[in-house]
């Protein structure tokens, strides 16, 4: 059993058998607390579920959130920060809806620039880079996806340099700089080959077909 689940228990009877009125917002808290982490992992459940059959279900953003709202009522700025990027990237990815995911993912930005949760912020930076690649402002892209792929490379997390660099591809054929753009594929193929990240793998192959 979860440890907040059983301190919960135990406030629970400290509330009952021993009369303690603080007890039980504690217990509550508690349950609170483990609520938000099951619902943010039922979220990535269904969003894994998308990506791998295309099939879309309304109730990833209900889990999302909902695990925004208890991370935020529970002060925890990282799960929050983690929370309100998920948020986005349905919006984005399964919606389809660049502008109306930009709040939640810039949301997700600034928590976690606050929280010092690079890894989270690195996801938000790459998804915001995406949505201004898409509104055509190359340049705004290009500087978010590079910070997102520098603290990537310093934390160790060669699949997500890999699936940055992908996207750097598209920026850099773009720019019309076509040989730079094979170069950062090439890249990209090498990480994604030794983290063994297939479904990146795919996208480098994508990418070339696209770019010829």
């Amino acid at each position: 059993m979860d440890e907040r689940i059983e301190r919960a228990q135990l406030l629970c009877d400290r509330a009952t058998f021993g009369g303690e009125t603080e007890a039980l917002p504690a217990a509550g808290r508690e349950l609170d607390a483990v609520e938000a982490d099951l619902s943010l992992a039922r979220g990535r459940v269904l969003h894994a579920r998308h990506l791998q059959e295309g099939t879309a279900d309304a109730d990833e953003l209900v889990f999302f959130e909902r695990a925004a709202r208890l991370y935020h009522a529970l002060g925890d700025q990282p799960g929050e920060a983690e929370a309100e990027f998920w948020t986005g990237v349905y919006r984005q990815v399964v919606q389809g809806d660049h502008d109306s995911a930009l709040p939640a993912l810039h949301r997700s930005r600034e928590l976690a620039t606050a929280a010092g949760e690079n890894r989270t912020l690195s996801y938000a930076l790459r998804h915001l880079g995406i949505a201004a690649h898409m509104a055509g402002e190359l340049a705004d892209a290009r500087a978010l996806l590079e910070e997102s792929t520098r603290l990537r490379r310093d934390l160790g997390f060669a699949a997500g340099v890999a699936a940055n660099l992908v996207g750097l591809a598209y920026l850099t054929a773009a720019e019309g700089r076509p040989g730079d753009a094979l170069a950062l594929l090439d890249e990209a193929a090498a990480l994604a080959a030794g983290a063994d990240a297939k479904a990146v793998l795919r996208s480098v192959d994508e990418a070339r077909a696209a770019l010829g």
